[in-house]
């Protein structure tokens, strides 16, 4: 693929180059041509057109994963409209104050989210439309349900003739115009607005078109992750989106079997999600397989060894469609027990890492390359610090600066100049940095606990760790009055299956945390646990809201 100077001129060359092959489907629901795609993104910039939205103007978006979702999201970018994306997942009142915080003039919104919205609230609306057929919902401006009620008579005198790739040309945007505020899902803290350009964007794109060339245009591919997150938007979607690809969305909650439902149907070459995912997957199909007593022999008779690893390797590669060449993980490091066998498999798995503020991506290594605990090597036309004397051997705060990296908070100057320092900008993130550019992150500054003689503790080393340990589904490590506890969430279907008691759970990770000290500095002890008996509340990219849980 040729290397294209924005976004825009991406999208355009794609849906012309691609014009009557599938370009998006609900799984189990319709499907759309790339030349559909362009009509309805040429329906929705004559509603703009008509209805007074100015390039500049915010048009937030807030429901599931869905095909038009992707295009109103699509139209909006391609117009020159800010696009707000909104996690499905926020409460009203969140919905209500990030929709009034940017100003957003339309609402492409679900109906199960509208009902139990208040538009009184929202002020700066002119209109809201449902997500799924783009009827209106909401109408403060007469001329919006005119345009609406005759928007294919509009379109007809627009396109008299016939609608043609030679139609779809869209606007050439200043590579520092905004594009999207997108509201980080906040895993210690509230939400803020991230100001992504589209020379921001276009400089992920292009790492992921240069990056990862095994994709190719009528591949499948299955979007997992939430469209109003930039991991989700920008590699699951955007990314395939202008190579041609057909993409499919999990319209429903992404649980276990219904993953495996679509990997089946879909047979991606490439799977890009969050830990949890891949970890469960595992620990349900793999493990118990493992446990049983003749294949623990026969794993370590030698030459038995490689045949068997041989054949789980691909009955996993079979569980994952068959057709498989990477998986991506990101949004959190991966336990230490599944990428302990991932490795051992050698399974074609690598850890990136990114974030919203930087569209989302800081670091990435192809499989074939990945170090075991890194995130990879920094990005293209990006480059990092980290404040330490000696970064391969002492953790410091990693500090980043490129075209990746955003504008700043939107309507926050107090938080932008927080996080920047002469264009620098501190990800808070607690990182190494091997001779060979590798980066492995240690922990979040703002997580970070204070030992009794003043050591940096990083509880999330400590948590994955624990997370390896029998019987622990995930943890969380606190600070209370100098004591660090461990809140456990049991591997509870682990746990039934094996027909362990309900008595008998405490005094198991008791066993663990005894185990786990053994290995711990002094100063970073467990002094106590906590069993939960819920699971941790999360944000939408799966990370728990530590927030929460702090004393």
């Amino acid at each position: 693929m040729n290397r294209r100077e924005n976004i825009n001129q991406y999208i355009s060359d794609a849906i012309r180059e691609n014009w009557d092959s599938l370009a998006l489907t609900d799984f189990d629901g319709s499907s759309f041509q790339y030349r559909d795609v362009a009509r309805k993104i040429a329906k929705l910039h004559i509603l703009f057109k008509k209805t007074g939205i100015r390039k500049g103007d915010k048009i937030a978006l807030c429901g599931k994963n869905s095909a038009q979702w992707a295009i109103a999201f699509l139209a909006a970018v391609t117009y020159g409209a800010v696009a707000v994306p909104i996690l499905h997942d926020f409460k009203s009142d969140n919905i209500h104050h990030l929709v009034n915080h940017s100003g957003s003039r339309l609402l492409f919104v679900d109906a199960s989210i509208y009902e139990n919205l208040d538009p009184d609230t929202m002020s700066s609306l002119h209109g809201a439309l449902l997500i799924s057929d783009y009827s209106l919902l909401l109408c403060r401006d007469k001329k919006i349900s005119e345009v609406r009620s005759k928007l294919n008579m509009l379109f007809g005198e627009v396109y008299p003739e016939r609608f043609t790739p030679e139609d779809v040309t869209y606007f050439d945007p200043e590579p520092n115009s905004l594009a999207i505020i997108n509201y980080t899902s906040g895993s210690t803290g509230f939400s803020k607005g991230v100001m992504l350009t589209y020379g921001n964007l276009w400089s992920n794109l292009q790492y992921c078109i240069d990056g990862l060339t095994f994709l190719l245009p009528g591949d499948g591919l299955v979007c997992m992750l939430p469209l109003a997150h930039m991991f989700g938007l920008m590699v699951e979607m955007l990314h395939p989106f202008v190579k041609g690809c057909h993409i499919s969305f999990l319209t429903r909650t992404p649980s276990p079997r219904v993953i495996m439902e679509a990997f089946a149907s879909v047979k991606p070459k490439l799977i890009v999600t969050v830990p949890l995912i891949i970890e469960k997957i595992i620990r349900t199909r793999v493990f118990p397989m493992l446990d049983k007593p003749l294949m623990k022999i026969l794993l370590n008779v030698p030459i038995v060894d490689d045949k068997l690893l041989g054949k789980i390797k691909q009955k996993l590669t079979d569980v994952f469609g068959g057709n498989l060449q990477q998986i991506i993980i990101g949004g959190a490091g991966l336990n230490k027990e599944v990428e302990n066998f991932l490795r051992r498999i050698h399974f074609p798995f690598t850890v990136g890492y990114g974030m919203t503020e930087c569209g989302p991506l800081v670091a990435y290594a192809p499989w074939e390359q990945q170090r075991e605990g890194s995130c990879g090597r920094i990005v293209d036309r990006m480059q990092m610090r980290i404040d330490s004397p000696d970064p391969v051997n002492t953790p410091g705060v990693l500090w980043l600066k490129g075209d990746n990296v955003m504008q700043g908070y939107y309507k926050n100057d107090e938080a932008t100049k927080a996080v920047f320092n002469d264009r620098w900008m501190n990800t808070g993130d607690i990182c190494q940095c091997d001779e060979d550019g590798f980066l492995y992150i240690r922990g979040r500054a703002k997580t970070m606990i204070l030992g009794p003689s003043g050591q940096n503790i990083y509880p999330e080393e400590i948590e994955l760790q624990l997370n390896a340990m029998p019987y622990v589904g995930e943890s969380l490590i606190i600070d209370s009055d100098g004591r660090l506890i461990a809140l456990i969430y049991p591997d509870m279907d682990n746990i039934k299956r094996q027909g362990i008691a309900d008595g008998e759970i405490e005094g198991l990770m008791k066993q663990n945390i005894s185990r786990l000290n053994e290995a711990l500095p002094a100063y970073s002890r467990i002094a106590d646990i906590k069993i939960m008996h819920e699971e941790f509340e999360k944000t939408p990219k799966r990370s728990i809201k530590r927030y929460l849980y702090q004393h």
